[in-house]
């Protein structure tokens, strides 16, 4: 049976601008998004603008002092933030641009509208390549990052779900998803990323394993320069079929950063779209509901054709070699093609040895787990997604702050004539299962973590790693 998929995309979100230079470039979301159009793809699924998130959704995971500093600080003023733009590791690699708040709201609003739909079964696949912003932590940015969509989403899953699989194909560490749930079993993180040789951000060593009740819930399978297709699904399959075997997810987070593809501006892999795209594919396979956000990816032309291609086969629609035309054929040049040779002269640095090293000790470390963690269930919290739209003001009468959330059509006109989704504002989601100590520093490689053994209730903390308390299952 075909799956239901839900698109997310604002038409807004490609025109922001990290700054002259900068490698993060969200233009590719409207290049992407073009493609994804003009090869019909949208037809096979429901598209949506998407609600945009607030700053009491931001604080689901984040601090208030940040998420409040993000609000306020711009180009003009900050200068008046020196002290805030430290604190907050704000500068180079994570610049204040015009919008910036807004950019953020704008695609974790889409990750969080993505879980909703997906807790609520109105889609079976939820998309939103503007997401998978992996690096940013409870206190501050970190590489491109701003703010975590996926820890949000993942926080919004939980109401529903007792075990969400977070999988990471981004050639970089998945290190603020990884710190956020390292304490937890309700969330397995798996992220296959190039680590060594001060690559960053430095984490995703293969003992790091988590802590508490996360031990062994916790897997990274680091890699060397170089690597190719088969090498790389010689580990990734056996490895997410075990790791899917072992831990029975209810619901699968699925960050598809295309900086892991060759010729990448910031990589040093050498997979090709089909060998990327693979992984998705393996991933849908399992039927089990899927959320697939987007990531790191700095050759513009070569994203934009990867995410398109992974949502064709996850609408389940060939598409042809040849580019359909568009307003950014030129970017395609000079071949014009879905899948262009985009191999390096890197060579693989992945032996069999190595790679049969690691599949092991990922092996062992999978046999400690107590397969899937049992939870209890509880009170259903209330829906974010409201259905029945009789007793609303017109569309026309509701002010821009109501931040509804409409099907869209190419050319996104909206059609008045089918439903639409309201996404309303998330309820308070506290008080969170925390563990009280010392903050954990993922970020260096040197630090070892420390924390408190004790448990304690309360709603503001370093860590976000556990289930509501008004969530369908408590731990």
């Amino acid at each position: 049976m075909a799956k239901t998929v839900a698109y997310f995309y604002d038409p807004d979100v490609g025109n922001f601008h990290y700054g002259a230079g900068h490698p993060m470039k969200p233009h590719r979301l409207a290049l992407t998004h073009s493609l994804v159009l003009h090869y019909g793809l949208y037809k096979k699924m429901i598209v949506f603008k998407p609600y945009q998130a607030s700053q009491h959704d931001m604080c689901r995971f984040h601090s208030e002092d940040y998420i409040d500093f993000l609000q306020r600080v711009s180009p003009t003023n900050m200068q008046g933030f020196t002290k805030s733009l430290n604190a907050f590791n704000v500068g180079d690699d994570c610049p204040v641009f015009p919008g910036l708040f807004e950019f953020c709201s704008r695609y974790t609003g889409a990750s969080l509208q993505g879980a909703t739909q997906l807790n609520n079964k109105i889609c079976d696949i939820a998309i939103n390549w503007a997401g998978g912003l992996h690096h940013a932590k409870k206190f501050e940015a970190s590489g491109f990052c701003y703010v975590n969509d996926i820890v949000i989403g993942i926080l919004e899953l939980l109401k529903y779900h007792p075990r969400v699989l977070y999988i990471d194909i981004d050639i970089h560490h998945g290190d603020g998803v990884q710190e956020a749930f390292y304490l937890t079993d309700r969330v397995m993180t798996v992220s296959f990323h190039k680590y060594g040789n001060y690559f960053f951000p430095g984490t995703g060593d293969m003992y790091e394993v988590g802590a508490e009740s996360g031990r062994y819930y916790c897997l990274n399978v680091p890699l060397r320069d170089g690597i190719d297709d088969q090498s790389y699904k010689h580990l990734f399959q056996p490895v997410i079929n075990q790791v899917v075997d072992f831990y029975q997810p209810t619901c699968i987070v699925l960050q598809c950063g295309a900086d892991s593809l060759g010729c990448d501006r910031l990589g040093c892999f050498n997979l090709s779209i089909r060998g990327h795209g693979e992984c998705v594919e393996y991933v849908k396979s399992f039927n089990i509901p899927l959320l697939v956000l987007g990531g790191g990816g700095y050759t513009v032309r070569n994203v934009a054709r990867c995410w398109t291609y992974e949502t064709s086969l996850l609408v389940e629609e060939a598409i042809s070699e040849e580019l359909p035309y568009s307003e950014y054929f030129e970017y395609f040049a000079p071949d014009f093609t879905l899948h262009p040779d985009v191999s390096t002269r890197i060579e693989n640095q992945n032996s069999r040895q190595y790679l049969d090293q690691i599949r092991q000790t990922i092996f062992e470390n999978l046999k400690m787990l107590n397969h899937a963690p049992s939870v209890q269930i509880h009170d259903v919290p209330a829906d974010l997604l409201t259905y029945d739209r009789t007793d609303e003001a017109d569309a026309e009468e509701r002010g821009p702050e109501e931040n509804y959330s409409s099907i869209l059509l190419p050319g996104f006109e909206l059609d008045r004539s089918l439903p639409v989704y309201c996404s309303l504002r998330p309820f308070d989601f506290f008080p969170l299962l925390i563990l009280i100590g010392q903050r954990h520093p993922m970020s260096s490689m040197m630090e070892t973590m420390t924390t408190t053994r004790k448990a304690m209730w309360r709603f503001k903390s370093s860590w976000a790693c556990c289930a509501p308390k008004e969530s369908l299952f408590t731990s």
